[in-house]
């Protein structure tokens, strides 16, 4: 459907004429030309966790500092994985000064991965038949790949085509084999849709060093390609009085030790781990409470089996301006990973959490990228995944030991404000964008 701009504020209405390309200046760097950038990805704002808080922060800058945006992706489903009730088809809205084009789609449901790959092929068939608003560059977000997969081929079979981008969030043959929840087959037919996809684009970029060196060594990506520009901190220093306040409310009193997880609880987070930690702190009666906070598609089943432990408390999503505050009202922040995942990914909770002053227990694999994550910030402790009673033990010293746990906080707001910088990752990405797009106009 047509979009009318009538109906779109004044300070969000695109008033370029596309084919002005005159030089555009940003903050804080030189000149470059204005651009035309389309962005494919099916997590986009309101969703407040996971790629979503990326995605749109990027979308947003690029077209603040000028560029000509747009952006398909789909409706708002994650962290609950559940439809946000929009039955239409397809959708426009402005936000930022980005237009938004958003396309109905399945979501898993009691079969998870089937259910995602109808998903994937439902979003990618919308997204490859429709406008892309003749972009110089697109940029296809993976997660999902098989929509990447697609507006890759789609891409490279357009005259005169616009230069790809693919931005890893994930890796998906990795997950498939950590997780174990495909036969080798399918794996390897993944890995080889994975390659193939990465080695259509121009450019790679990747949210941490393990990426780029998995992505060269197990799926031949030229290294040259790749770019590493990390995801940042998005979430601000709780507020003393607003966490007090948030804690008081629970009824969390000040000897118990609140060990909180927060984000997805689906099948990589493992939790029944957690559970079987805090049925050891209730039968060894000690002052530990394990709080998850969030939704996805194992909560119920979760739900079930702690239903007879009560150190154990489930709590819903919280609005992105009561995130810092719960976060600040627990003694310990949780990552829980499932026995075996290492490399598929870098939780994108621990970038919220270094933010926060606290100390972090990670229940996850000691060689894994996010026990590397936590040793490089020095900001708390990693343990077996598969050792509940070492969860609590380690829960356990890091609430009663303030001066440690001082210590490692304050090593993980410093690991933030040092390397994790919101504005010098969406510098580096408009970098890598503008480069992308002058290979284009070299080699026309």
């Amino acid at each position: 459907m047509a979009h009318d701009d009538r109906h779109v504020p004044d300070t969000e209405r695109n008033t370029r004429d596309p084919r002005d390309t005159k030089s555009v200046t940003t903050s804080g760097h030189p000149r470059c030309q204005r651009l035309r950038v389309t962005i494919l990805g099916i997590n986009y704002a309101p969703e407040p966790t996971g790629i979503a808080p990326y995605t749109t922060a990027i979308s947003a800058a690029l077209a603040e500092r000028g560029h000509t945006v747009t952006v398909l992706t789909g409706h708002p489903h994650y962290p609950s994985w559940k439809p946000d009730g929009d039955r239409r088809l397809r959708s426009e809205e402005w936000q930022d000064g980005v237009r938004i084009r958003r396309f109905r789609h399945p979501v898993p449901g009691a079969l998870p991965w089937l259910g995602r790959v109808s998903m994937e092929l439902a979003f990618g068939l919308q997204v490859i038949t429709s406008r892309w608003n003749k972009p110089d560059v697109v940029i296809c977000v993976t997660p999902p790949l098989l929509s990447a997969a697609m507006a890759a081929a789609r891409v490279r079979l357009t005259r005169r085509r616009p230069r790809l981008g693919i931005l890893v969030q994930d890796i998906y043959s990795r997950g498939l084999t950590e997780t174990a929840v495909a036969a080798r087959s399918v794996v390897e037919a993944v890995k080889l849709v994975e390659r193939t996809t990465l080695k259509l684009a121009d450019g790679v970029s990747v949210i941490h060093t393990g990426f780029a060196r998995d992505l060269h060594d197990n799926l031949d990506v030229d290294m040259t390609k790749i770019r590493v520009i990390r995801n940042w901190t998005h979430v601000s220093h709780p507020d003393s009085a607003a966490s007090a306040e948030f804690r008081a409310s629970r009824g969390w009193t000040a000897d118990e030790v609140i060990v909180l997880h927060a984000g997805n609880m689906g099948y990589k987070q493992g939790l029944e781990n957690v559970i079987a930690a805090a049925s050891l702190a209730g039968s060894q009666r000690m002052p530990v409470r394990f709080v998850l906070l969030g939704d996805g598609n194992q909560r119920p089943r979760l739900e079930a089996l702690a239903a007879r432990v009560p150190a154990i408390e489930f709590l819903p999503p919280v609005d992105e301006a009561d995130f810092p505050a719960v976060l600040g009202a627990a003694d310990v922040l949780l990552v829980n990973e499932r026995f075996g995942v290492a490399h598929m990914s870098v939780p994108s909770k621990l970038t919220s959490y270094f933010s926060t002053g606290k100390p972090v227990l990670a229940a996850a694999d000691p060689d894994g990228l996010t026990a590397a994550e936590l040793s490089a910030a020095g900001a708390g402790v990693v343990v077996d995944p598969a050792r509940p009673d070492l969860l609590l033990r380690e829960a356990v010293r890091l609430g009663s030991d303030q001066i440690l746990s001082a210590s490692m906080g304050a090593a993980g707001v410093r690991y933030s404000s040092d390397l994790l910088s919101e504005k010098e990752a969406l510098d580096r990405y408009e970098r890598w964008i503008a480069e992308l797009a002058g290979t284009r106009r070299a080699s026309a």
